[in-house]
């Protein structure tokens, strides 16, 4: 794993600032492409993301699944080191016909889908894309790091796609095993080219969730960038206000990072 830089905003300064700009400056032009959309160029981004999970094998759609991500980037001081994106996501499961937010299924509670945070390492090596990936609390903090990384490919001239598969597959603490596959598939195009400048597919196989009982399904995702929690979609913006206001915002500097790591949470922020 690579060793994270202590990031804090509160300690920019102009030198940093326009050495973090010469640093990305001097990227190679995709791994540039795929931060910017990914997690910006300094203010937050936010990622939407609609879909549904689909009884396997039959294909029956189970569930619909709205939800985003909050995400900013830094760049590095040094051309070549480390650009760190910090990030929080939530998922919530909605009704497969009404589209209504589920809070109980079959008179089990459901939880939404609620990361306070990842601190994600991007690497660019041998025209690969890696990002080392860092997430929980204390005392199970999870830190994996990238073997494969990801590819990508022009599709024509104007649109660069970036794939970015994922196998699961590690011990569970009741003696089982968490078995799974996902699938990134991002489209990022060149400003003036489509309307929806970053899009990106997701599919997932592996178990259904935990209150929907046993099984595997198929998962799938599409995803769309805004940059403001003014442009989320209504019903979003209103449930994450209400049940998940932290989640507007990502994490502001590595600070925060390591104080959810022990628990705690970050007073005083507000964007």
């Amino acid at each position: 794993m690579t060793t994270m830089p202590a990031l804090s905003e509160r300690q920019a300064t102009p030198a940093t600032a326009q050495a973090t700009a010469d640093s990305r400056a001097a990227a190679p032009e995709e791994f540039r492409m795929w931060i910017d959309a990914r997690a910006g160029t300094g203010a937050p981004v936010h990622w939407v993301s609609e879909g549904g999970i689909y009884e396997y094998p039959s294909g029956k759609k189970l569930f619909g699944m709205i939800g985003f991500d909050s995400s900013r980037v830094f760049w590095p001081k040094k051309p070549g080191d480390p650009v760190i994106h910090l990030t929080r996501k939530t998922y919530a499961y909605t009704d497969p016909v009404t589209g209504e937010i589920l809070t109980e299924y079959n008179g089990r509670k459901v939880e939404p889908i609620a990361y306070p945070y990842q601190m994600i390492s991007y690497r660019y090596e041998n025209g690969r894309i890696y990002g080392d990936v860092e997430q929980g609390v204390a005392p199970a903090i999870q830190k994996i790091e990238a073997k494969t990384g990801m590819t990508w490919r022009w599709m024509g001239k104007d649109t660069l796609a970036i794939t970015a598969p994922v196998f699961l597959d590690f011990p569970l603490p009741n003696g089982g095993r968490y078995e799974a596959w996902e699938n990134y598939d991002f489209f990022i195009h060149r400003p003036g080219t489509n309307d929806e400048p970053y899009q990106m597919a997701w599919q997932r196989y592996g178990a259904l969730p935990p209150f929907a009982g046993k099984g595997q399904a198929i998962y799938h995702l599409l995803s769309w960038r805004v940059d403001s929690n003014a442009e989320l979609p209504k019903r979003l913006r209103e449930w994450a206000e209400k049940e998940k206001p932290m989640w507007l915002n990502p994490p502001r500097d590595i600070d925060e990072i390591r104080a959810l790591q022990q628990g705690q949470a970050m007073e005083g922020w507000a964007g």
